[in-house]
């Protein structure tokens, strides 16, 4: 392989979608209504772009929907995957037609395990995860699985064997003709932490969840264990919801739905802000990258400082006893050089 392909060689890149409902107290904002937690509100869908890197993820697009938008709704994970591609730059949008292209992987839970959506990221040449529903069909090749001690141990972040939960492929065992070609169901069990409720359905005592992806063998490291845990790491999407609500998408502010629309994109846009801050300037502070947001408003944001000009110079006045003052100096250099 040439230098050129080498350089095209990119890691690929996970966008996470998932819906959060933002309650309405008021309930008199346009298009809230009853969500399927028994609340009133509304329901928008998210995609962030995982980095594990930094705490607050970034946001690529959203989809303010009303309070009773259905969770397996094709047409509105098709509308914010597209948003999400337009968000990234020119150079890492996926290319069916161009092997060399950014590999990109969309990972969601069985709300974004639809035909319609499978289809539409093949089309895009994006790669899915999907969770998927354990119905009788997953719980028969449970059992089959079990006769047949075809289960694998699974991996922790670090690489070293979970205990307590194990992995197997059904593939052959569930008819998938339905899904695009290529698509694989993959088995996990684990052991309930304690106190967990368990399910009438939950096999030997076992948690069983599934997910379906397309990403074939040898493409990832681990096979089965490495697959798995890719999808697992799904859930980082969660923090990053749970970041966006501190910044300000617990309550739309306003009557109007294109009102709030705004308010949204807002919020989307100040979490972007931070993440790309962390990224550029704090990557050798982890303790400043992967904070909360309420701690790094208190430790960077909140603090004071004046930006003065004098002998053609610009510099950061900052009171020298705070304790991250020299971080968020060379933080605020970097900032500097890298959009001059």
């Amino acid at each position: 392989m040439g230098r050129r392909g080498r350089a095209r060689r990119r890691r690929w890149l996970h966008i996470d979608m998932d819906a959060t409902i933002t309650i309405d107290h008021s309930d008199n904002k346009q298009n809230a209504a009853a969500t399927w937690k028994k609340t009133y509100g509304h329901h928008p869908l998210l995609a962030f772009l995982d980095r594990p890197e930094v705490a607050g993820g970034e946001a690529l697009a959203g989809l303010l929907r009303a309070g009773n938008a259905g969770s397996n709704t094709a047409a509105d994970h098709i509308t914010v995957l597209g948003r999400a591609l337009e968000s990234l730059p020119a150079a890492y949008r996926p290319d069916p037609d161009d092997p060399a292209a950014q590999k990109i992987l969309v990972r969601s839970d069985s709300a974004g395990a639809t035909h319609k959506f499978a289809t539409e990221c093949r089309r895009q040449g994006v790669g899915f995860s999907f969770g998927f529903a354990v119905d009788a069909r997953v719980r028969d090749a449970v059992d089959t699985l079990n006769l047949a001690d075809a289960w694998y141990p699974a991996i922790d972040s670090g690489g070293g064997i979970r205990d307590g939960a194990w992995i197997a492929e059904a593939t052959g065992l569930v008819d998938l003709s339905g899904w695009p070609a290529g698509t694989r169901l993959i088995l996990r069990k684990e052991r309930p932490h304690p106190g967990a409720q368990l399910n009438f359905t939950d096999a030997d005592g076992m948690r069983v969840t599934a997910f379906i992806t397309d990403t074939p063998n040898g493409v990832i490291d681990g096979q089965l264990a490495g697959l798995e845990l890719r999808h697992r790491q799904h859930a980082r999407v969660e923090d990053r919801i749970r970041e966006a609500k501190a910044t300000g998408l617990r309550n739309l502010p306003c009557h109007g739905f294109d009102a709030n629309n705004a308010w949204l994109e807002i919020i989307l846009a100040a979490t972007d802000l931070v993440a790309w801050a962390t990224l550029i300037g704090f990557t050798e502070h982890p303790d400043l990258a992967t904070c909360e947001i309420d701690t790094f408003r208190y430790r960077v944001l909140h603090v004071a400082a004046r930006i003065t000009k004098g002998a053609r110079q610009i510099r950061l006045r900052i009171d020298a006893t705070w304790r991250w003052a020299a971080a968020i100096t060379a933080a605020w250099h970097r900032l500097r050089d890298a959009f001059p």
